[in-house]
């Protein structure tokens, strides 16, 4: 007798008997139900992973990779001023790549990380609630809030979810743009604004409480913070879990809400806010103000504040690295006996001495009055680019004497 060939197939997920018992349809439905939703959410992952690719930041500046720290700064320079967002025809968006790029490959340690990990911030390994330490922003408390999810369809995961999502609530992140003078760049300063947002109830201190009353079980869902829903199929029963509307996820309520605030725990309002520019900043800069954001609902933690720095150009100056560059005109003949020129740098005017004979285009350097560095000591230098005023109209004594140079040979 002849046998069958030995056939390769997937096992078809067991079909209930024509008399099931209600455990062994919930056994059944749990196999055919829960196991391709985690397949999705597994491949879901691993795409998204891919898909979040480092970025480029030599490509970015237009640079080879073995460029050198002036030709990084030459091209920082040259894109920064073609998409600055003051210019006409300028790119914001555009300018914020081209500084972000700038920060790390001009800092030698940021370069050496970003060239090794792929991240200015190294490599971070994996853990859950954090990136993969290449840019990558994966959150695995959403992946995990999934799998609860699955769980609880089938009657099964944690039943604390929803005070997990009341504590983990945080109020909205904002963003300011702020302009600052180039003396106020160059040397930092204190900055005071005003910022509308929501802010922490001044009644209550946040809690939602009125004075004088306290906190107790919320009735609807019995102090889980969740309300959970049955529901009986075929397949056997289903179970939904829903943060609870009534107590949004706290498990308690006040028994009297605070009558400012009407319970939230946060008010709109004006408030002062003071910043410490840092000198030696540059325009499209970012500081980050932790918990200056709007206020969370009842206790729950603030936002951030993100201020995007301009600077506002001066005529007087202009900016190369941490030195200050600024133009002084001399005549012919101070040029060529030498003079002493007033110059206007950012501490207040100061006397420079022109050699003899300096030519036109020749820099001048006044050091330590330039530019703060940003996270280290000491200032750059002040440049004094001089330029040779030639004479266009003279009169017949000038004429006379500039001949007699002409035949000496000047």
């Amino acid at each position: 007798m002849l046998q069958s060939p030995v056939s390769l197939r997937s096992t078809p997920c067991p079909l209930p008997s024509a008399t099931p018992r209600i455990s062994d349809v919930e056994a059944t439905a749990q196999r055919c139900w829960a196991r391709p939703l985690v397949y999705c959410v597994v491949l879901y992952s691993i795409l998204y992973t891919i898909a979040s690719v480092p970025k480029d930041y030599y490509a970015t500046l237009g640079v080879d990779k073995n460029a050198s720290p002036e030709e990084v700064k030459t091209a920082f320079r040259r894109l920064a001023h073609q998409h600055h967002p003051d210019k006409k025809g300028g790119d914001e968006g555009k300018f914020k790549e081209i500084n972000e790029a700038y920060q790390v490959l001009s800092d030698t340690d940021k370069r050496k990380r970003y060239d090794q990990y792929g991240s200015a911030d190294g490599f971070q390994g994996f853990h859950p609630g954090q990136g993969f330490g290449q840019g990558v922003e994966f959150d695995m408390g959403d992946l995990g809030s999934v799998f609860e999810g699955v769980g609880e369809m089938f009657g099964f995961g944690g039943g604390a979810r929803g005070q997990q999502q009341a504590r983990s609530r945080k109020g909205q992140d904002l963003e300011i743009t702020l302009t600052v003078s180039f003396q106020e760049m160059a040397l930092g300063a204190t900055k005071e604004f005003e910022l509308k947002k929501m802010n922490s109830c001044s009644e209550c201190t946040g809690s939602g409480v009125a004075k004088g009353s306290s906190l107790e079980t919320c009735t609807t869902c019995k102090g889980r913070g969740q309300v959970v829903t049955n529901r009986r199929t075929i397949f056997g029963q289903f179970q939904t879990a829903t943060v609870c509307p009534e107590c949004r996820g706290e498990g308690k309520i006040p028994k009297q809400k605070c009558a400012r605030c009407r319970g939230e725990g946060r008010e709109l309002g004006a408030r002062t806010i003071s910043v410490k520019i840092p000198g030696g900043i540059s325009d499209g800069d970012t500081m980050r103000l932790t918990g200056e954001g709007d206020a969370a609902e009842k206790g729950g933690r603030a936002g951030d504040l993100y201020v995007h720095i301009r600077v506002k150009p001066d005529a007087r100056w202009e900016r190369e690295g941490n030195d200050v560059v600024s133009a002084a005109a001399v005549t012919f003949s101070q040029a060529a006996l030498g003079t002493t020129v007033s110059v206007e740098t950012i501490d207040g005017a100061v006397d420079c001495e022109v050699p003899q004979g300096i030519q036109s285009g020749q820099r001048l350097k006044i050091r330590g009055k330039g530019i703060a560095k940003l996270n280290a000591s000491g200032r750059g230098d002040h440049l004094v680019a001089i330029t040779v005023n030639t004479p266009k109209h003279i009169s017949r004594k000038a004429r006379e004497l500039l001949e007699k140079l002409k035949e000496e040979g000047i």
